[in-house]
């Protein structure tokens, strides 16, 4: 079973919806209404995924990524290599965001602008993603319940991001803060924070290899109690030739994770065979080289948008069977 919610942003990033004369901004006091009328997660979901899709990537087409990578998803447990995930119903929000229609120096950089102003300065995406986030945590199960091997009621949240997705997805949880202490990843979750979330999975990441340690520092403090893992993949040309056209260095989705707030871990896409021991995964940064994998080049963008494979849903369900 996959359902997936689409919530969509304006250029400010406040959260719009549909009315009779088109999409309108929630109104700030209105948000808690509206995520309890569209978001809430339904009883049967094991799994919460939330998805922000990267440049140049209409509603549709975000779509048919997340769709794409849920079947891979369903597939792949289907093969029944994961005897850490007893179950994996997934229930997913897909995010999306004007990430523009051209493509150059110019609307890279123009892009780059926006998903930073989206969640600073005068942009709301940092605090409806927080609330958001926040809301559907609340609504996953009794804080009160006795700790068990789960997160609260046994529902667990996953990030996922694409491309400007990721900064997008980056920018906005440095607004919230962590979560109550359950098992899982060794990484501690301090208490008194409205959220957490199990994993954050970044595809293809534009922005530079410093960026955690620079741009988003405050991540290693963030509500993550699962790691940080990034792919990247010398055939993006995205976040390779153009990016340091745009930015006079490679991008993460290029050239991997490079400096951060704790040690990285590097290592290689595995193959869907391949199992990811827990060791592998558990660590704050975990940078994945997906050279060997994403090579399929779709015009100026390289490999840029081949994350949509098996190889990647493996990496997605090792995440969610490791944070049990």
């Amino acid at each position: 079973m996959n359902e997936v919610v689409t919530v969509r942003l304006g250029p400010d990033g406040r959260l719009l919806e549909e009315t009779a004369d088109g999409l309108r901004p929630v109104p700030t006091d209105r948000l808690p209404d509206h995520f309890a009328e569209e978001l809430t997660p339904p009883e049967w979901a094991t799994d919460l995924l939330v998805y922000a899709h990267g440049w140049r990537t209409p509603p549709e087409d975000a779509r048919a990524m997340v769709d794409g990578l849920l079947a891979h998803a369903a597939e792949q447990y289907r093969r029944g290599a994961y005897p850490g995930l007893p179950e994996w119903r997934p229930w997913t929000v897909l995010l999306c965001w004007p990430s523009g229609k051209r493509r150059g120096i110019g609307e890279y950089r123009k892009m780059r602008a926006r998903a930073h102003a989206l969640s600073t300065g005068s942009g709301h995406a940092g605090r409806v993603l927080g609330q958001l986030l926040g809301y559907v945590d609340a609504r996953r199960g009794d804080p009160a319940a006795p700790p068990v091997l789960a997160t609260r009621d046994g529902q667990y949240l996953h990030l996922i991001g694409h491309s400007f997705g990721c900064r997008v997805l980056c920018e906005a949880v440095q607004w919230a803060a962590e979560g109550p202490v359950t098992l899982g990843w060794s990484m501690p979750r301090p208490p008194d924070r409205p959220f957490t979330a199990d994993s954050m999975l970044l595809f293809q990441m534009a922005a530079p290899r410093d960026a955690f340690a620079t741009l988003f520092g405050a991540l290693d403090e963030a509500p993550l109690h699962g790691p940080v893992v990034a792919t990247y993949a010398q055939a993006d040309l995205a976040t390779g030739f153009w990016h340091e056209l745009a930015e006079k260095r490679a991008g993460v989705g290029h050239a991997g994770i490079g400096t951060a707030p704790a040690p990285v871990s590097a290592i290689r896409m595995r193959g869907t065979g391949e199992p990811y021991p827990h060791e592998v995964l558990d660590h704050r940064f975990v940078s994945v080289d997906a050279s060997e994998v994403y090579v399929r080049r779709r015009g100026w963008s390289g490999a840029h948008s081949d994350h949509v494979r098996p190889e990647s849903a493996h990496l997605l369900l090792s995440l969610a069977e490791h944070a049990r």
